[in-house]
């Protein structure tokens, strides 16, 4: 079975690249180098409040939600929210070195951020980081929590919620009279992990000591797993289609969804068919799990009513790929390791991962050192997009010590 969805992946990425024109990249707009506008936005920190959803007392002398100033996907500045835990351990000389954490795809709606929603169990690793004596951040990424739509999957307004963040933490600890070094580093897990490469890129914006990046089962190359994951499935039943397919077009609804409010966006009936246009919307107001059970419900009702069968079954508009806006996104915006990463970077990825495929990853991988960028790439074929993560925090917080020392 995973030879089988491994030839179909490889099969779609070589179809995908060739007729979208994703080909080597050379027509990608990336800025690198001095490019990148750097961060010079006066008073960063708009306001910190207590954050205490998630119990860190225990691991944490200060937990804060705090509203802050970053470049947005437009352009302009805008506010975003973040986590800030700063740990229990003495202070060094030189500050507290800065962890962050991305999170996974919790959905575009406010209430999806994890400062509303909580953690949901991956504060274990950032309590073990508090534990080592970093500082950790947790954005909840663009318009999740602030103004403005989540711009889904868009690897700049990402890693500028990132650099952005950690420019305003060392701000708000230097009015608290505390000291974060300059030196940082970034974990992430599926949208983190891609958020976190994302943040290797674009390290400069923050003008600080940029370490490294974990990047776990990150996501990339998007087209060809939308474009995969529909063939492993074609001609089967209804009930083995129905779970593979609302998960695609979950995440296809997040990203239309995430393009809502922007200075370029696209409408959901020209990417979806009726049936699926009729439900993709909730995207803007319920979280991934829950639009991701709506798109199944609806295949789900009309396949009882037909056989087992999805057939007629209006889904996605034939080539929406090929629309410009959508075509851009998933070959330029979204994509990670287009430029050359100096920094230390280490990808954990899971043999039985049905979220990001282990042949994405593979591809990333392949693309990024194509540019010069070294990778250590820790694989299972045992581990699945869960436990890819759950498995190995001994290991992730292991590999932050080794890229920034405390001391």
């Amino acid at each position: 079975m995973k030879k089988t969805l491994l030839t179909v992946f490889m099969s779609s990425s070589v179809m995908l690249l060739t007729a979208c024109g994703g080909g080597d990249g050379s027509d990608w707009n990336f800025s690198g180098g001095d490019g990148i506008p750097k961060n010079n936005i006066k008073d960063p920190v708009v306001n910190v409040t207590a954050y205490t959803k998630d119990d860190m007392s225990g691991y944490a002398a200060d937990s804060q939600l705090m509203t802050y100033k970053m470049l947005g996907v437009n352009n302009k500045e805008v506010t975003a929210t973040s986590l800030v835990f700063v740990p229990k351990t003495v202070q060094p000389a030189n500050g507290w070195p800065i962890v962050v954490w991305a999170h996974g795809t919790t959905g575009v709606a406010d209430k999806c951020a994890p400062s509303q929603q909580g953690l949901q169990g991956t504060q274990v690793l950032l309590q073990q980081l508090l534990t080592a004596g970093y500082v950790v951040i947790a954005p909840d990424y663009e318009g999740l929590g602030a103004e403005g739509n989540h711009p889904f999957l868009n690897l700049k307004s990402e890693a500028f919620s990132i650099t952005d963040a950690v420019v305003a933490t060392r701000d708000y600890l230097s009015r608290q009279g505390k000291k974060a070094a300059p030196q940082w580093m970034t974990v992430g897990h599926s949208q983190g992990g891609h958020a976190a490469l994302g943040a290797a890129q674009y390290a400069s914006r923050a003008q600080l000591d940029y370490k490294g990046t974990i990047a776990i089962a990150p996501a990339s190359n998007l087209a060809a797993i939308l474009q995969g994951g529909e063939n492993s499935v074609i001609g089967q039943p209804a009930n083995i289609q129905i779970p593979v397919l609302a998960q695609l077009d979950m995440f296809t609804s997040l990203i239309v969804a995430g393009m809502q409010g922007h200075d370029i966006s696209v409408s959901y009936a020209q990417v979806f068919k009726s049936h699926t246009a009729a439900i993709a919307p909730i995207a803007e107001r319920e979280c991934g799990n829950i639009v991701g059970d709506a798109l199944g419900y609806g295949m789900g009702q009309y396949a009882s009513s037909n056989n087992n069968s999805l057939n007629g079954y209006g889904r996605n508009q034939d080539n929406f790929m090929s629309i410009p806006i959508i075509n851009n996104f998933l070959f330029k915006d979204s994509q990670p390791g287009t430029v050359k990463l100096n920094q230390s970077v280490i990808i954990y990825q899971g043999g039985l991962d049905q979220v990001v495929p282990k042949a994405a990853t593979d591809l990333l991988k392949a693309s990024a050192e194509a540019k010069g960028t070294t990778i250590q790439y820790r694989t299972n074929a045992n581990w699945t997009h869960s436990t890819v993560y759950t498995a190995n925090i001994n290991n992730f917080v292991a590999d932050v010590k080794s890229l920034v020392p405390t001391q």
